[in-house]
C-alpha cells in the first residue's frame, strides 16, 4: 500500500512534460468548447497524480508506458517533491474551475483554466515548471523544510562537479 500512495522520486522530465502536454490539450479543448465534462478527467488526473503518482492516472500511465520508452534520448531526472507540489497546484486550479463551472458558469472557470493552460504550456514546451519555482521559493523562505527535498536544497547532489 505504501508504494501505491507514493510519488516517484526522481521524476523523468520527459514524462512530466508529456503529462503537461496532455493537460494543455484538455485545457485548450475546454477553453474552445466550454464543455464542463472535460474538467472532470482533468481534475481527476491531477488528484490521481498527487495521491499516487502516475499509478492511477491515465495520462500518467500513457506518459510512462507509451511515450517515455519511445524517447531515444537518455532520461533527464528531476526531484519528485517539486513536481508533486506542481500537481497539487493543478488540483487547486482544476478543482476550482470545476466548482466554478458547475456553480456560476463557464466564464470564471475559463479564466482559471486559462492560467492552468499557460503553466502547463510552459512546462510542456519549455520545461519551465512554475509550480517547481514556487516550491523552491517556499523552501528558500523556510515555509517548506529542507528535509522535504534534500536534493532541492543541495544542488551539488545533482551536479557533483559543483562541489569540487
Amino acid at each position: 500500500m505504501q508504494r501505491f500512495f507514493s510519488f516517484p522520486n526522481p521524476v523523468n522530465d520527459f514524462v512530466a512534460r508529456t503529462v503537461a502536454a496532455g493537460v494543455v490539450v484538455m485545457s485548450a479543448a475546454y477553453l474552445a468548447t466550454g464543455w464542463t465534462w472535460i474538467l472532470i478527467p482533468l481534475c481527476y488526473g491531477f488528484w490521481a497524480r498527487v495521491v499516487a503518482g502516475p499509478t492511477i492516472s491515465p495520462l500518467g500511465q500513457f506518459a510512462t508506458r507509451v511515450v517515455a520508452p519511445r524517447i531515444t534520448a537518455p532520461p533527464r531526472f528531476m526531484p519528485g517533491p517539486p513536481k508533486r507540489f506542481a500537481q497539487a497546484v493543478g488540483v487547486v486550479f482544476s478543482t476550482t474551475a470545476l466548482v466554478l463551472a458547475l456553480s456560476v458558469g463557464t466564464g470564471p472557470a475559463k479564466i482559471v483554466i486559462g492560467f492552468l493552460t499557460i503553466a502547463a504550456l510552459l512546462e510542456s514546451a519549455l520545461g519551465l515548471c512554475l509550480g517547481c519555482k514556487v516550491f523552491a521559493l517556499l523552501m528558500k523562505t523556510g515555509v517548506i523544510p529542507e528535509s522535504v527535498c534534500v536534493e532541492c536544497a543541495d544542488i551539488t547532489q545533482r551536479y557533483p562537479s559543483l562541489s569540487n
